[in-house]
Formats: C-alpha cells, sequence, structure tokens
C-alpha cells in the first residue's frame, strides 16, 4: 500500500470515528494535557445549553463554574490519572444556567504520560431538579396574596383577578415565564379559598415518565402489576382541596385524555382497577408557554385547555412590569437583611440603573438569586456594588456595555485616549485578575474562603491564580 492510500485510508477512519461521536446518545468531551478543549460532540452541546466555538480550544475552567465543593471531573482525571464511574457532577454554564450529570472520566495515557482526559456524560438535571425542589409537596403551603410583591397595573388586575377566582371551586390555569411565580399564585389562590385547611399537593409533570406519574396521579391496585400495592394516587390524596399539576403541557396525550375525564367526570380509577372513586379536588394547572402555541404544537389538547382555563392567568414577565423591580429589589435586600442579620441601604446607583435596563429573562426569580448572591459577599459597604454581582452577569453586563465599574476596577476598564482599545478577552482578563486580587485581600488570602465568597471550587481559584500568576500570599 502507497503512502497516498494509507493517508486516504486514516482520513476514512477519522471521518467514521468522527460520525460515531458526533450520533452518540451521550455527551463526549475531551481535553488535552493544557486542559483545552479538543473534541466536544453534537449531544454534549445539548446538554450543557453552549454552543462548540464557545468551547472548542478553550480551558474548562475557563469557561464552566464550579462552586466551592465541586470540581471539574475532567480536570481531576487529567491532574490524578485516575478513572471515576458514574460520577454526579453540578455546575455551570457561561449562561449562568446549572448543569447536572452523571459522568464515566477516563485519563488519556500514551507511553505512561497522561496526555489529556475524556468524559462521557448523561444528563440528569431535571432528575436533580426534582430532587432538590421536592417536586411533591403536601401541606406545605406557605405563600398568600401578602407575599406577591408588585404594584404596576398589568400585574395588580392579575393579582385581583387571583383574588376573585379564591370565592369558588372552578379550575385554573397560570401561564407564565419560569421564575414569574406561578406557584406563589397558586398556594395563595388556596390560602385563601375554603379549602385552605384541606391539602395542597404539587407535581411537577415534567420531572417524571409517564408510566410513573400516571400511577403517581391516579394510584395504583394491587397486582396491577409486579410489585403494585394498593395506593393511594395525588387526587384522593388531595381529597377537598387543591392539587397543583405544573407544566400540564409536558403530559402526554394519553394522560391528558385521562386528566380530562376525571375533570369532567369528578371520578377516578386507579390504574389496574375497575372500580371509578369520586373526587373533590380543586384544579390548579400551570404552563410556561403560550397555550395557542402549546395546542398549534399538539403539545396541549385542546379540550383539555377549555376545562382547565375557566379562570385564565397570565403573568407578565419582569421585563414588562420594570416599574415593579425597585420594591422588589427593597423587598429582597430586607428579606435577606434579616436571614443575614446585615444592614445593607440598597443598590448602588449604577447598579440600580443596570438591574432597570436588563430585561431579566430569568425574572423575579432570577432577581431575588442575584440580590442574594451579591449581599453574601458585601463586607463592610452600605450598598451592593458592581463587584458584588455573580461573575457571569458581571461578564454579560461586560460584553454589552450594560453597566459601568467602579473605583480602582473602572480604572482598568476604561482606556486613556492616548492608550489603544485591547482585544475584549485581554481587556475580560484584566479585569477578572483584578477582582481575584481584591477578594483575595479581604480574605486575607486565605483560600477556600476567597473561593467560597466568590462561588468558585478551589481547583478553579488555584487555576486561576496560575494562569494570571497572581501570589497565594501577601505581598
Amino acid at each position: 500500500m502507497s503512502n497516498q492510500e494509507e493517508l486516504d485510508a486514516l482520513r476514512k477512519l477519522n471521518l467514521i470515528y468522527e460520525k460515531i461521536i458526533e450520533e452518540i446518545d451521550a455527551g463526549v468531551h475531551v481535553i488535552d494535557a493544557y486542559g483545552k478543549t479538543i473534541i466536544y460532540n453534537k449531544k454534549m452541546t445539548e446538554i450543557e445549553d453552549m454552543e462548540r466555538e464557545d468551547v472548542l480550544g478553550k480551558n474548562v475552567l475557563d469557561v464552566f463554574m464550579f462552586q466551592e465543593n465541586q470540581y471539574s471531573t475532567l480536570v481531576k482525571a487529567l491532574q490524578t490519572g485516575e478513572s471515576k464511574r458514574n460520577e454526579k457532577q453540578s455546575y455551570f454554564n457561561n449562561k449562568g444556567q446549572e448543569i447536572t450529570t452523571v459522568n464515566n472520566t477516563f485519563p488519556i495515557i500514551t507511553n505512561g504520560q497522561v496526555i489529556g482526559a475524556m468524559e462521557i456524560a448523561k444528563d440528569i438535571t431535571k432528575l436533580a431538579r426534582l430532587i432538590h425542589d421536592k417536586a411533591l409537596h403536601k401541606d406545605g403551603t406557605r405563600f398568600t396574596f401578602d407575599n406577591i410583591i408588585g404594584k404596576s397595573e398589568t400585574f395588580s388586575e392579575v393579582i385581583e383577578r387571583a383574588r376573585r377566582a379564591t370565592r369558588t371551586f372552578s379550575s385554573v390555569l397560570i401561564i407564565g415565564e419560569t421564575g414569574t411565580g406561578k406557584e406563589l399564585f397558586a398556594q395563595s389562590i388556596h390560602n385563601g379559598s375554603d379549602r385552605a385547611l384541606k391539602p395542597f399537593i404539587s407535581q411537577n409533570c415534567a420531572a417524571l415518565p409517564e408510566t410513573l406519574i400516571e400511577s403517581l396521579l391516579f394510584g395504583t391496585k394491587k397486582g396491577a402489576f409486579t410489585g403494585s400495592t394498593d395506593r393511594p394516587g395525588l387526587f384522593e390524596q388531595a381529597e377537598g382541596g387543591t392539587l397543583l399539576l405544573d407544566e400540564i403541557n409536558s403530559l402526554s396525550p394519553y394522560l391528558q385524555a385521562k386528566l380530562l375525564r376525571a375533570l369532567q367526570e369528578k371520578t377516578i380509577r386507579r390504574v389496574g382497577d375497575t372500580v371509578d372513586r369520586a373526587i373533590d379536588v380543586r384544579i390548579i394547572a400551570t404552563m410556561n408557554e403560550d397555550p395557542v402555541d402549546a395546542i398549534a404544537n399538539d403539545r396541549l389538547r385542546k379540550d383539555l385547555y377549555y376545562r382547565l382555563s375557566v379562570v385564565s392567568l397570565f403573568i407578565p414577565p419582569l421585563r414588562e412590569r420594570k416599574e415593579d423591580i425597585p420594591v422588589l429589589i427593597q423587598h429582597f435586600i430586607d428579606k435577606y437583611n434579616h436571614l443575614f442579620q446585615m444592614d445593607v441601604k440598597g443598590l448602588d446607583s449604577e447598579v440600580y440603573d443596570a438591574f432597570l435596563e436588563y430585561n431579566w429573562p430569568g425574572n423575579v426569580r432570577e432577581l431575588q438569586h442575584i440580590i442574594e448572591g451579591a449581599m453574601n459577599l458585601v463586607v463592610n459597604e452600605e450598598y451592593i456594588q458592581y463587584a458584588h454581582l455573580p461573575v457571569h452577569l458581571r461578564h454579560r453586563w461586560l460584553h454589552k456595555g450594560e453597566a459601568p465599574l467602579h473605583s480602582s476596577l473602572s480604572d482598568i476598564v476604561h482606556e486613556d485616549e492616548e492608550q489603544s482599545i485591547k482585544q475584549l478577552k485581554e481587556k475580560m482578563e484584566e479585569v477578572e485578575k483584578y477582582y481575584i486580587q481584591q477578594a483575595l485581600k479581604v480574605h486575607h488570602y486565605n483560600i477556600s474562603r476567597t473561593a467560597k465568597a466568590l462561588g468558585i471550587s478551589r481547583q478553579s481559584l488555584q487555576y486561576r491564580l496560575r494562569k494570571f500568576q497572581i501570589s497565594e500570599t501577601k505581598q
């Protein structure tokens, strides 16, 4: 075989390998000896909601964030040369979204030397969220209309409609983006009604597979399948009270039809049973997309929509009621002042202006989490400053030019007229280096406390100390 034939054969084999990696139903992530990504397949982009160009050729610890008690399993395999199987990992992508995976991670060893590491990942983000949020809440209502914050005209109208819904037992459909407070409204309606002393049960319909959600909702009869017992479902457990079905549009057409029958007949039949049982349950359903779109795309039965939407509440996103942002800011600052025994007075004027301009894709929940995170970084300051905000948000605003920086930090960002404008990446690194140096000083060069304050792992911080040549001790 000639050299050209051998080269053609190698190219063909390489194409086959690339095709296999792209089509495999698992995330594949490979880094070289320097921690830079060299292979990042299509499934991994879906799991982490990232673009290839955001990851390829970049160091893992530059792209992803790891909390204090977490670490990159890929980097650990590279550093230790040890393989790990079925190891759970939680981390954040460059948009600040939390990702949870179960990984098989292996070092790549040639001639006794580790030259890289590879990871095969399965996405369990939804399952982790289910466990964390305890998707099933029985008698766990704590919200009333007094907990709903907002005085804008559109939002006040929604509150008034919800208050009126407490007088009846009609079904309610609550539509709103993630983080707008749909469950808060559902609990407030329950607690304001005559059913307040009866059970309130919440179930996320997207969190469990169809076979499990059916038995969970309707119950099971002993002998229906191997290991089954006589067990009441959520409808029976919520007797006399309220059942909240979150993300109703994620139910299969079969379960939607069964749910519709239960609502119409006011009876349910346990899985494997032949007996119908009468129920007295108020249904409140939620969804995070427009019902018209859900119906058009066959994610919601039209007849079920009409049955559920006797009362419809459309909760506006925060970007459409920005006049409520100031009162929400103060509410959350007061809340965490009380919880953390602090005395923060408010936001710095520039941060306040940036908050008003920002579109808040995560809505009220995002605003709350950002204020809570910022107050974890406040030491002796009276006002939350730009440097106290989460890294992913500061980076986003820097990219978009949505917020200025303060004091010494602004000196780094703004160039003198005589200086040439630097590349954004170089400027971002200067800002990051300065902020890490300041955090080290505040925490007296204690690596663990500094990493915790920055919201990253010791591994991530030590990587950045080496990258920016920052001393771990006071100079």
